[in-house]
């Protein structure tokens, strides 16, 4: 009998989904058990349900290939199996909304990719570095919930982590106004060049609902807990635009930064490059070592020499520089699969584990 823990994967065939399976394969915690995805999957082994469409860099894992994969409304029985699962469902956000509370419900701590529950209140929006304290609102959510141990977490969106973590290290500085401009990858969208070949040598200066969430969600990341519910920061002011450009994988950001206080460039470098959290004190398996890197050459953070540092789990920053207009401005690029999406989940989920959080519960 494995002493691992038991989770479930719901959305299992889509992209974000698929990272999950690689990340938690061979993970020296969690055991997957369960694969759920839409109805016309169901009963199918996981190898056929992907029907070829297996996107990650590495091989399909053996040990998931014949899996029979459920179906995510079959919530009685996937609960019965599972210490907790992780959520990459694609419905709408109403129907994200109810099945993932139906899932707490059942006593299943959910930790969610998706968007539908990053503004309620009581649910923490969780950047491991960060704001892991926002994790006492667990215990408000559970109470209107009704349950003893079911809760939802969730991470923030991907464009946001490439430039975030800079602001929070520069803390000391007071940073209060700042403009981003993101250039996304088209995984971020769910999709490859072979899904969306008019991506190729093309770029879209739009994506639907993505500037907003740039410039609001670092405001609920660094929000206070008040009353049992997180209320949004309203200092530093963002604002932003957001690009789809023809890259696989990567987020990079483009960021101009006023400060209250004066400080040396060195003087930033060190403050990105010491900055930590709860996940490095703790060594949790997926922590990066060294959480954000400054590299030094001009041409640097470049998509394909750096998307990977820290094996995804890092942030890359380059040309900082003063600005004519604003005190500083720098480009940073991170994962957006990686710490942006399924990486930054599982961080979170051994980060609620290491708490105590997410716990046997069969």
């Amino acid at each position: 009998m494995s002493d691992k823990l038991k989770v479930g994967i719901l959305g299992a065939t889509g992209m974000v989904g698929q990272r999950f399976v690689s990340l938690l394969a061979d993970h020296p915690w969690y055991e997957i058990v369960v694969l759920a995805a839409s109805e016309r999957s169901a009963g199918k082994t996981y190898e056929e349900a992907l029907g070829g469409r297996w996107s990650i860099e590495t091989p399909l894992p053996e040990n998931v290939k014949g899996m029979k994969v459920q179906n995510v409304a079959d919530i009685d029985d996937i609960c019965s199996k599972v210490d907790f699962v992780f959520s990459a469902v694609s419905m709408s956000k109403d129907e994200i909304k109810k099945i993932e509370e139906d899932y707490a419900k059942h006593e299943v701590p959910v930790v969610s990719n998706n968007s539908a529950h990053r503004w309620t209140p009581d649910v923490p929006m969780i950047l491991p570095e960060i704001n892991p304290h926002h994790m006492e609102v667990i215990e408000a959510q559970k109470k209107r919930l009704g349950t003893k141990h079911g809760f939802i977490v969730v991470k923030p969106n991907c464009s946001i982590q490439s430039y975030t973590p800079v602001l929070e290290a520069w803390k000391e500085f007071e940073p209060y106004e700042v403009i981003v401009t993101t250039y996304q990858a088209i995984s971020g969208a769910g999709k490859n060049f072979d899904s969306w070949p008019e991506m190729v040598g093309n770029i879209i200066p739009y994506i639907s609902g993505e500037e907003d969430k740039s410039e609001r969600e670092p405001m609920r990341i660094w929000g206070k807990v008040e009353n049992g519910e997180i209320v949004p920061a309203t200092c530093p002011k963002i604002t932003s635009q957001c690009i789809r450009v023809p890259v696989l994988y990567g987020h990079t950001a483009a960021v101009f930064v006023k400060m209250r206080k004066q400080a040396t460039k060195e003087q930033l470098i060190e403050a990105m490059e010491k900055f930590k959290g709860e996940p490095q004190d703790l060594n949790l398996p997926n922590a990066p070592k060294q959480f954000i890197k400054y590299l030094p050459e001009d041409d640097r953070p470049q998509v394909l020499a750096d998307v990977n540092y820290e094996h995804g789990m890092g942030v890359t920053v380059g040309r900082l520089r003063p600005d004519s207009v604003y005190d500083w401005k720098f480009v940073g690029l991170s994962h957006n699969t990686l710490r942006g999406a399924a990486g930054g989940a599982v961080l979170c989920a051994e980060l609620l584990t290491a708490k105590k959080y997410i716990t046997k519960r069969i």
